[in-house]
């Protein structure tokens, strides 16, 4: 009896046994697979550009034709996207991660074998779109979403950047095999990638911290919420509800015109302006590539900013500043790579998608839980921006002979999203007289003994 006493003594003198918190945050890791997945599906985004020459030389399809290929492709990626957000609600990250990868892989492999204009339209266009799309940006917005509360804007700034590096990973690797080799290998390659990340997707990344018994980064413990159906009714219903807002408008113009002077322009048609100067593709490729090293930096930098600074100011000062290097370039085209030219992918490189950070930011200020889904009918406006710019800068290089004119008024729309980006009003519990306000009418019932 004595030793059942004494046993039941020091049982409840022993502490419990707490789990150990781990030294590194599982959510960084978490954030590691998916920079690594952005990577490896970017190589769909590094070849649209390189395959404009090589289809017209020997399809003899004009280059309206192929850009409006390219700009089915990047509506899609645009319109799939807040879907997909409500996707991964309902199925999980990785699920609809893993088959937007693989839908990839088919639309790319596929396009060896296309002999007339529909083909690349529906492989291209239409399969590779929808995959991309499924994946995009709100890929990265819903993993920072639900593993971070600190850093967001860190995050989102480096899960941005991972397009960037992996347009400089593979654009020189594509543009080579363009040149030596012909462009069906380049589209086998960016098969193979979109493949080869899948077992990285399922093996690794998890859906929510509640997955593995963790509390997000700088956060507190929340059970894993259940899945939420009707992903397609959520996705119009957010929308909805969300364009009865101003600052939804100006979010989503001043994102058309980012996705108009960046994917829509530069990626897409950079390539063959330069080559229109004698400047072989290889080099204006390896240019791109430049631009994607500059903008990991620029990236990153303006997700620390978005952590510091007021969004919509910097918001503004970025495309006032692309608006004013997109107006020299016609200039600093020439056969040869010289300094000025070297000066501008810098510059543009350091703004080229620094615009997400504080955009996603923004949508979170406004819209909070729906933010997700928010930031992809946003990002849709910028895919149908690009989507348009896309087809209409084949359409004046094959009137004008040139490409000028789209530089030009690219130029002119950013200034216009400088000034929109001012317009967006503030909003949240910590800003301004509206905080204030609250607190004051907060205090005032507590003391009048009325409930909050």
């Amino acid at each position: 009896m004595l030793c059942d006493v004494t046993q039941t003594t020091e049982t409840a003198a022993t502490p419990p046994v707490l789990p150990r918190t781990p030294r590194v945050h599982r959510a960084w890791f978490v954030a590691a697979v998916t920079f690594v997945t952005i990577i490896g599906a970017a190589a769909f985004a590094s070849l649209p550009g390189l395959l404009i020459e090589p289809l017209h030389g020997e399809f003899d399809w004009s280059r309206g034709t192929i850009g409006f290929a390219v700009s089915v492709n990047l509506a899609l990626y645009g319109l799939t996207a807040p879907f997909a957000a409500a996707l991964m609600d309902r199925f999980g990250i990785r699920r609809v991660v893993a088959v937007a990868l693989s839908v990839i892989a088919l639309g790319s492999l596929l396009t060896v074998w296309m002999t007339a204009a529909w083909q690349l339209v529906l492989f291209w266009g239409i399969l590779v779109g929808l995959g991309s799309g499924s994946m995009a940006l709100a890929f990265a917005a819903t993993v920072t979403n639900r593993w971070f509360v600190a850093r967001r804007g860190l995050v989102t700034g480096i899960l941005t950047a991972a397009g960037a590096s992996g347009q400089l990973v593979f654009l020189p690797l594509l543009s080579w095999l363009v040149e030596n080799h012909g462009w069906r290998p380049a589209s086998v390659t960016v098969a193979l990638s979109a493949l080869a990340v899948v077992p990285f997707v399922w093996l690794l990344l998890r859906d929510h911290p509640a997955d593995v018994g963790l509390a997000p980064y700088g956060g507190t413990f929340a059970p894993k919420p259940a899945p939420v159906t009707g992903a397609a009714r959520r996705a119009v219903s957010v929308l909805l509800k969300a364009a009865r807002t101003g600052p939804f408008w100006l979010l989503a113009g001043t994102f058309a015109i980012c996705g108009a002077s960046t994917n829509g322009l530069v990626k897409t048609h950079f390539v063959p302006a330069a080559h229109d100067h004698g400047m072989p593709i290889t080099a204006a490729a390896s240019l791109l590539a430049v631009i994607g090293v500059f903008d990991v930096v620029g990236t990153i930098a303006s997700g620390w900013f978005t952590d510091r600074f007021e969004a919509r100011r910097l918001l503004a000062v970025y495309y006032a500043l692309r608006g004013i290097s997109l107006l020299f370039l016609p200039m600093l085209l020439a056969p040869s790579v010289h300094p000025p030219m070297i000066f501008f992918i810098v510059f543009y490189g350091l703004d080229w998608v620094a615009t997400v950070p504080p955009t996603i930011a923004l949508c979170r200020e406004h819209y909070g839980e729906d933010s997700a889904i928010v930031f992809g009918w946003v990002l849709a406006s910028h895919q149908v921006g690009a989507a348009v710019v896309a087809f209409a800068g084949g359409v004046a290089r094959d009137v004008f002979g040139s490409y000028d004119v789209v530089w030009y008024a690219s130029g002119a729309l950013c200034a216009a999203a400088a000034l929109m980006a001012l317009v967006i009003r503030r909003r949240g519990p910590a800003t301004g007289l509206e905080a204030t306000a609250v607190q004051r009418r907060g205090d005032h019932r507590s003391r009048a003994g009325g409930s909050p």
